[in-house]
């Protein structure tokens, strides 16, 4: 990896730590001078446009959930319960790692037109592989006709990420998990099987390392 790709990865890194726990994208270029130690010239030439710095985050967002549904495969578990438990991973990393939900920004046709095109089609990309799980795995856990399934979980998992952020959840409590799969499953058309207890998501929590992002 070059110096330039791995100032870039730092400065993302560094981004994500500035946002945590904030409702709004409220981050600036300038800002991260002062908390990368990194020179203004050099910061802009990496991020060209405030788009490019918000698009930048949602792709590391993207590319971490990506990689953690290969960490999920190794898990001897159903296609349900690998897509209900690798949402729960992703509500509880808002939850309890105060992450930013870049659900509250992205994805969003007019800022991505303001970002470069180096950061449109790295996007697009990360975007187009992070769905193609996504609906993939919708289909094997089964496909019920009548509505796109798919599109409802998406944007009801969307609504709930950025709800349950506003309402400040407890990311600790099994229950929360348990009525969100509930929610899921009945959304996917699925409601006759059976989900985890509230016993195992407990179980899956106490399990949970603190820090969980598997970039």
């Amino acid at each position: 990896m070059s110096s330039w790709q791995q100032r870039g990865d730092y400065l993302v890194e560094v981004s994500q730590r500035s946002l945590k726990g904030h409702k709004t994208f409220d981050l600036c270029r300038s800002h991260l001078v002062k908390a990368s130690q990194i020179s203004k010239g050099t910061i802009y030439n990496h991020f060209p446009t405030e788009a490019d710095l918000m698009v930048s985050v949602a792709i590391d967002n993207l590319n971490s959930w990506y990689a953690q549904t290969e960490l999920d495969k190794q898990n001897d578990q159903t296609p349900l319960m690998q897509f209900l438990f690798h949402q729960c991973w992703r509500l509880h990393d808002i939850l309890v790692n105060k992450n930013f939900v870049i659900e509250r920004v992205m994805p969003n046709a007019e800022i991505l037109l303001q970002a470069s095109e180096v950061y449109q089609l790295a996007y697009k990309k990360s975007f187009e592989t992070y769905i193609s799980w996504f609906n993939n795995i919708v289909n094997e856990i089964g496909k019920v006709e009548g509505f796109n399934r798919a599109e409802l979980v998406l944007n009801y998992l969307r609504g709930t990420m950025i709800n349950s952020d506003d309402a400040e959840k407890d990311g600790h409590d099994p229950q929360l998990y348990h009525q969100f799969c509930y929610a899921i499953v009945h959304l996917l058309g699925h409601s006759d099987k059976r989900l985890p207890g509230v016993t195992t998501f407990q179980t899956w929590l106490n399990h949970l390392p603190q820090q969980q992002s598997a970039a």
